[in-house]
């Protein structure tokens, strides 16, 4: 019985991911990735917490207790924001409501778990991004001479110029990418939908060099050959990608010292081509198709989070402002009836 349970929870998850979240209830690709990697982190999570190999974890051992302590650690422990500790708790609900069709015997369990609450303030904090000076400070901390650095190079930079997803950027093969004029990249975002962003020149030779050197090792499908991969030849996961930003952040302190004082990871790139894309005076329209928003409301959050937007705001609406008061005639002001005019 002991060794039963174990594997019993192995072939739920497997029936979850496989079965009752893309068919059952018809989720994309990318919410189903979203649905993995939170239960991938809260899995490993409970191993630790529980002092047990994942592959012995039991329902029983998905308490609320444990989800609680879970959901305690990714904002202390990773930082993450309030968001996306909604984010992460809505998959576990998911996965407790799964659980409990699947399996009523630990009903009272996963209702517990069911019954914790989405915490509010989700939208207090503010939008981090890279300044110019940030960005530039990452991409020279990236040491090119090494195959993986010229990955990094090359996968921070396409984030940054299109604006992507992370994991519209991960699921890239080479049939999505045009590296002859008109550079462009085929994404697929939310909701299975396309769209095509424009590359830079410099860009798509980044791509193409990076590119060539995969295909030098003997690949049977080349343009189904997945851009980005790690040392081993797989796909580069969300959570290799956070680390090796981290790791680059960490080296770029040195040359701008600012990005030790802001809470940033993988999705500020897309943060900063939107605020950069509203600096250089693109219409919001523009920049939610660009983005690959369902709405425009969702970009307008942009335009409340540069402070460099406000202070032209606040220069255009109250010049005046901070003018010597009209009530204080100067000593030498000889002109007193074009002073009272002033009034």
């Amino acid at each position: 019985m002991g060794n039963r349970r174990p594997a019993e929870l192995g072939r739920l998850i497997r029936s979850f991911f496989e079965e009752y979240l893309p068919h059952l209830r018809g989720l994309s690709t990318h919410t189903i990735k979203s649905y993995r990697d939170a239960l991938v982190l809260f899995l490993r999570f409970a191993s630790s917490d529980a002092d047990c190999p994942i592959e012995r974890l039991d329902i029983a051992d998905l308490d609320r207790e444990r989800a609680m302590r879970f959901l305690a650690y990714l904002e202390t422990g990773r930082r993450n924001s309030i968001a996306t500790r909604n984010a992460r708790l809505a998959a576990l609900h998911t996965f407790a409501r799964f659980l409990a069709a699947e399996r009523p015997e630990h009903l009272a369990t996963l209702q517990a778990i069911l019954a914790i609450p989405f915490k509010r303030g989700a939208r207090d904090g503010p939008i981090e991004y890279f300044e110019t000076a940030e960005m530039e400070a990452l991409l020279q901390s990236i040491d090119c001479a090494t195959p993986g650095g010229r990955r990094d190079y090359a996968l921070f930079a396409l984030l940054f110029n299109t604006g992507a997803r992370v994991q519209e950027i991960l699921d890239l093969r080479v049939r999505d990418l045009r590296l002859e004029p008109p550079h462009q990249v085929r994404l697929h975002g939310k909701g299975n939908k396309v769209r095509l962003s424009p590359i830079w020149p410099n860009t798509a030779r980044l791509l193409r060099a990076l590119i060539d050197t995969e295909l030098s090792k003997g690949i049977e499908d080349p343009a189904a050959m997945i851009v980005f991969r790690n040392q081993r030849g797989g796909p580069l996961t969300r959570f290799g990608v956070r680390y090796r930003l981290q790791k680059h952040l960490a080296a770029g302190t040195a040359i701008a010292p600012t990005l030790n004082d802001k809470r940033l990871h993988p999705h500020s790139l897309r943060h900063t081509t939107a605020v950069q894309l509203l600096k250089a005076d693109v219409d919001l329209a523009t920049i939610s198709h660009w983005l690959g928003h369902a709405s425009v409301n969702t970009t307008m959050r942009y335009a409340r989070a540069d402070i460099d937007l406000k202070r032209a705001a606040l220069s255009q609406v109250f010049p005046e402002a901070l003018a010597p008061s009209k009530d204080q005639v100067g000593e030498d002001r000889a002109d007193i009836t074009g002073w009272l005019r002033t009034l």
